[in-house]
């Protein structure tokens, strides 16, 4: 029924036009942002897995890093270990020299200078591998007791690293000489337990390399699968929204010209009484 006072047609054309306007500002943020969820009203479940998700991928990637560093600090270990099993290997060929009989007390003081150089540097490198400004090898710092690398997404994803004392002290071979054929055959003997103590030292460093680095290919694979299930949730299918928006776009087109004709009816209407 025609009538002026009441534009019904203008009203609902109206009312489609907000709703398809609405739809269209919509898609264009979602196009925009990249992502499908730009308010919780969006897809409220979506946002909270995708979230924790997001989450998820933070702490993995730090827990990476953390991993990266853990093994950074065990090849500066096992390099200073390296270097003191080098100088402990030279220390037993100049007792195996003194122990010789071809050689006098004299001649082995001379040895002995080198060997108490050698014992010292030992200690040297030991305090002087560090990390964070504390020592890693000489056992006065936390290392000794055990560090806790965090390598995962809960409490328990931990890696403890504990460095032994690989000092002169910490080898037992820091109040030896070699100045009489007694004393270097007593060194020699303790040399070889160093010797022994540094080869398992090395292999719990070399452990633990191999373990940090199973982990790191590990968090990298965790990550990328995280991040892949976050995005299925999150990221927003641009050819469908761009369809979407498309579809919108007529519609607020056509809502627009409907309007535009509906609010020219009473017009129309009042033509009648002329």
């Amino acid at each position: 029924m025609p009538v002026i006072s009441t534009n019904t047609a203008a009203n609902s054309a109206l009312r489609y036009l907000n709703i398809n306007s609405e739809d269209q500002s919509s898609s264009v943020s979602k196009i925009a942002s990249g992502s499908r969820i730009t308010k919780a009203s969006d897809d409220a479940a979506g946002l909270a897995v995708g979230t924790s998700l997001l989450s998820d991928v933070t702490v993995l990637t730090q827990a990476a890093t953390n991993a990266s560093h853990g093994s950074s600090i065990l090849q500066a270990a096992d390099g200073g270990m390296s270097s003191i099993s080098d100088i402990v290997q030279r220390m037993r060929s100049l007792a195996t020299q003194a122990l010789s009989g071809s050689v006098t007390d004299t001649e082995r003081s001379y040895l002995d200078a080198e060997f108490q150089q050698l014992a010292s540097e030992i200690s040297g490198i030991a305090s002087g591998t560090r990390f964070n400004d504390e020592a890693l090898l000489d056992g006065s710092g936390n290392w000794a007791a055990g560090i806790d690398f965090r390598v995962g997404t809960t409490a328990a994803d931990v890696i403890n690293v504990q460095l032994s004392n690989v000092s002169a002290t910490g080898l037992g071979i820091n109040a030896l000489d070699v100045t009489t054929s007694a004393t270097a055959a007593t060194a020699l003997t303790a040399l070889d337990t160093a010797v022994e103590t540094l080869s398992e030292a090395r292999a719990d460093v070399g452990a633990l390399i191999s373990r940090f680095e199973f982990r790191s290919d590990m968090l990298a694979t965790s990550i990328e699968n995280t991040e892949a299930a976050q995005s299925a949730i999150m990221d927003v299918d641009v050819a469908a929204e761009q369809a979407e928006l498309s579809s919108t776009k007529v519609k607020t087109q056509a809502a627009i010209a409907v309007l535009s004709q509906a609010n020219s009816m009473p017009e129309n209407l009042l033509s009648l009484l002329r």
